[in-house]
C-alpha cells in the first residue's frame, strides 16, 4: 500500500477506526460511538410536503432545537441531514437552499419528536425541538448553501456547540416555477454532555 500510513499515530489530525497492536496501541472512534452506547444520543426529523399549481411556489421546513438555560447539559451537533422530493423531471425549474442559524423565533412552531438512538436506553432528551413550515425570523445565519434536488448530509462530529440558553435551527426551502409535489425533510442528531 505505498503512500498509505498502515499505524494509528496519537499526533496526526485524521480520525480513523483502527486497532493497532504495533506501536502507540489504540483505537479511535468519533465521539458519536460512545454517546449512542451510553444513550446519550438524540435524532429530531421535520418534513413539509405541498402539491403546487401551476405557477410553482416554495416548500419550507425549519427545525429548531434549543438547549433551556437551566439544563445543566451542551449540545454536541453530530449530524444534520435532509433533502428535497419532486414529482417531475423538469428539474431546470428548481432551486433549494439549506441554512443553519444561531438562535431566531419560530413562526407557529409544532412540537417535534425527540429519538433516543440507544432504543434500549430510558434517558430523555433535555432539549426542546420544533419545526415550523416558515424560516426562522431574527437569529444569526452562519452557513448557507443551495443544494440539488436529492439528499445530502453535513457531518459535524461535535464541531457545532450549543450551550445552555442557546437554539440551533435549519432551515430548508425549495421552490419550482411549474405545478408538481414538492418536500423537504431536515434531521439533526445531538448528543448531551
Amino acid at each position: 500500500m505505498p503512500n498509505h500510513s498502515v499505524f494509528n499515530p496519537h499526533n496526526q489530525p485524521v480520525f480513523t477506526l483502527i486497532t493497532n497492536a504495533y506501536s502507540s496501541p489504540g483505537t479511535v472512534a468519533p465521539p458519536e460511538t460512545s454517546a449512542g452506547s451510553n444513550g446519550s444520543m438524540y435524532i429530531s426529523t421535520a418534513s413539509n410536503s405541498s402539491s403546487l399549481g401551476l405557477l410553482g411556489g416554495s416548500v419550507t421546513i425549519t427545525l429548531q432545537i434549543s438547549n433551556p438555560g437551566s439544563s445543566g447539559k451542551t449540545l454536541y451537533v453530530s449530524r444534520i441531514a435532509g433533502g428535497t422530493g419532486i414529482s417531475l423531471n423538469l428539474l431546470s425549474s428548481f432551486s433549494a437552499n439549506f441554512t443553519l442559524i444561531k438562535g431566531g423565533t419560530l413562526t407557529s412552531p409544532t412540537s417535534a419528536s425527540k429519538l433516543n438512538t440507544n432504543f434500549s436506553s430510558a434517558n430523555v432528551s433535555v432539549m426542546t425541538a420544533n419545526s415550523s413550515t416558515s424560516a426562522v425570523s431574527g437569529g444569526t445565519a452562519f452557513f448557507a448553501l443551495p443544494v440539488n434536488a436529492g439528499q445530502f448530509a453535513l457531518e459535524q462530529t461535535g464541531s457545532i456547540v450549543v450551550p445552555a440558553g442557546q437554539s440551533i435551527a435549519a432551515t430548508l426551502s425549495a421552490s419550482l416555477s411549474v405545478a408538481g409535489v414538492l418536500s423537504t425533510t431536515l434531521n439533526i442528531a445531538w448528543w448531551e454532555a
